[in-house]
């Protein structure tokens, strides 16, 4: 009955407080993306993967940096090594649960430098205008006239090879779009009578951006980070491939990849089993993303 009464007063229509009225909304929300079996289940992909890499010591069944030369390229089944093993003896399932960790560490990392970076550039832009406006479109249509992965690497040769240059590099090149985005949210706000309101009330301009700017572009900033994260993790493997982002013998799946293209044709599993964890992950961010956006979008309800 508790229980009952509870969801009643969560799915009310007169909250009686703005604090009701949150978690109502937050409710509610839930509600319709729980309903969304794909988007269900790439969060489901996604709370296992952060489980795993935070119980990697007490999941893996051997010391991901232990070589061991005379079991060396073992086969899928192999006793002890049920993904087999690599061109050193290295057992690959626990090579790829210690890898999580490595790309959950870049996932993080680029989630709070770009949208943060891209937020403030659009903001700025879209409610400063004039030369402000100009400048820092143009300076957003530089970095968005590169390739991703190719101005990724530009900036990994200039910084040096190594997994925190990767991130900042990925970092660098995944803002411009976020900034794109805040800036036609900003663009949209700024003419509203509610901040016509607030200005004849004399809120300064970083009051205006922060308290009622800010806010309204995070929804769609989030969509856009979940829908990004496929391809960051894309962008963070190319580089490890490219022997660029974590160094050996950091078990990062792109490296793994590298390592086992010599072996592709007769020992597929050493570069296959790195490559669907790429892929599951990356399958699992874009089923968030989507049902994130089903969630936020503001016109779904129309």
């Amino acid at each position: 009955m508790a229980e009952q009464t509870l969801r009643d007063w969560l799915l009310t229509d007169t909250p009686t407080s703005r604090r009701h009225a949150k978690l109502s909304a937050l409710y509610q929300g839930w509600l319709s993306f729980r309903s969304n079996t794909m988007a269900m289940i790439g969060l489901g992909i996604l709370v296992l993967l952060v489980f795993v890499a935070a119980a990697a010591p007490l999941l893996s069944p051997h010391d991901p940096f232990v070589q061991d030369l005379g079991n060396r390229l073992a086969p899928l089944g192999t006793e002890g090594h049920v993904f087999g093993t690599d061109s050193l003896g290295r057992d690959i399932l626990s090579r790829l649960i210690y890898g999580a960790r490595i790309t959950l560490y870049i996932v993080a990392l680029v989630a709070l430098i770009a949208p943060v970076v891209g937020l403030l550039v659009g903001t700025v832009s879209g409610y400063a205008g004039g030369w402000v406006d100009i400048v820092l479109m143009r300076i957003t249509d530089i970095f968005l006239a590169f390739p991703r992965l190719v101005l990724a690497l530009a900036f990994v040769a200039a910084l040096g090879a190594g997994i925190e240059n990767a991130v900042l590099a990925i970092s660098l090149t995944a803002w411009p779009p976020y900034a794109r985005i805040a800036r036609a949210e900003t663009l949209t706000i700024r003419s509203s009578d509610y901040i016509s309101a607030i200005q004849l009330q004399g809120a300064g301009a970083l009051r205006i951006i922060t308290k009622h700017i800010w806010p309204l572009c995070i929804s769609s900033l989030i969509v856009r980070v979940t829908l990004d994260m496929a391809g960051i993790i894309l962008a963070a493997a190319g580089l490890g491939f490219l022997g660029l982002g974590a160094q050996p013998p950091s078990p990062e799946w792109g490296a793994m990849i590298s390592e086992g293209r010599r072996f592709i044709l007769d020992h597929w599993w050493v570069a296959t089993m790195p490559g669907l964890a790429i892929f599951t992950v990356s399958l699992a961010f874009n089923l968030l993303g989507d049902g994130l956006r089903d969630v936020l979008d503001p016109k779904a309800g129309e």
